[in-house]
């Protein structure tokens, strides 16, 4: 089997590589880094010569043949934008969205995971009969721990990604000071949806020195976030409860075409 190589188009250093971390080591901390992982060194060499856009673009050819030039184009601008709108920095990319109709009301949430830039798998489930647009997006980043904490058994670093500043907030920089209260605002009082930050608290406690969260605009046509959208609404609709992959192959055409939140 060919040893995976990489490119990096963008980046401290540019070429291509043989190690994931000397990519992370090139790449982390840089808003416009571009990156991609190839199965061969020839493969690697090849898309050096061209262009990142042009990389995408032939891969998403690749993956889905049977897609229209026009929706190709579209696939690539949304999959561009993955490193253009945020700070990709680790292997793995987590989106997580929450979606709520009405507020309160049921709810729902969807994941969308990427290894090294290409979408790999999608999630859906946590239906609340009634919940909220906060519950939703803290059961988000919630279960997006509880994957990270499975892949960096074998990877070095995952980045989490969420368009909700609340609960980005409520475990970066407010679960702190709120646990040294005993979990209140201070004077007793009382801390919306605790025991959910409290749990989710705990786990980013374990694993936050492999960890990078991030903010993301919301509906800013950025595919992890599109795509976490779709899956969230697809859970309150369906009224899914416990948190599934989607089921057969990944049409992000198909997906970016149903409900959005």
């Amino acid at each position: 089997m060919s040893k995976k190589s990489y490119v990096i188009w963008k980046g401290v250093k540019t070429g291509v590589f043989t190690t994931w971390a000397e990519v992370q080591s090139h790449t982390q901390g840089r808003s416009d880094a571009q990156f991609m992982g190839f199965e061969s060194k020839v493969e690697a060499e090849t898309a050096f010569a061209s262009t990142y856009t042009k990389a995408l673009m032939k891969r998403s050819l690749t993956n889905k043949s049977s897609t229209s030039k026009s929706s190709v184009a579209k696939k690539s601008s949304y999959s561009s934008n993955i490193s253009a709108a945020t700070k990709v920095t680790a292997e793995i990319q987590i989106y997580c969205d929450g979606a709520c109709s009405p507020n309160p009301g049921k709810s729902g949430t969807g994941l969308a995971v990427y290894q090294q830039g290409k979408i790999s798998v999608l999630y859906y489930g946590l239906y609340q009969a009634n919940g909220t647009n906060n519950t939703a997006e803290l059961n988000g980043l919630l279960y997006s721990f509880k994957l990270a904490k499975n892949y960096l058994e074998s990877v070095e670093q995952v980045q989490v990604l969420s368009d909700s500043k609340y609960s980005i907030d409520c475990i970066t920089k407010w679960a702190k000071g709120w646990q040294t209260k005993g979990w209140t605002r201070g004077k007793g009082e009382e801390i919306k949806n605790v025991n959910l930050i409290k749990e989710c608290f705990s786990l980013y406690q374990e694993i936050k020195q492999k960890l990078v969260i991030s903010h993301v605009k919301g509906h800013a046509n950025i595919e992890g976030n599109e795509l976490s959208d779709r899956m969230a609404v697809l859970a309150r609709k369906q009224q899914q409860e416990s948190l599934i992959k989607y089921p057969g192959d990944v049409n992000i055409k198909a997906i970016l075409a149903m409900d959005s939140g």
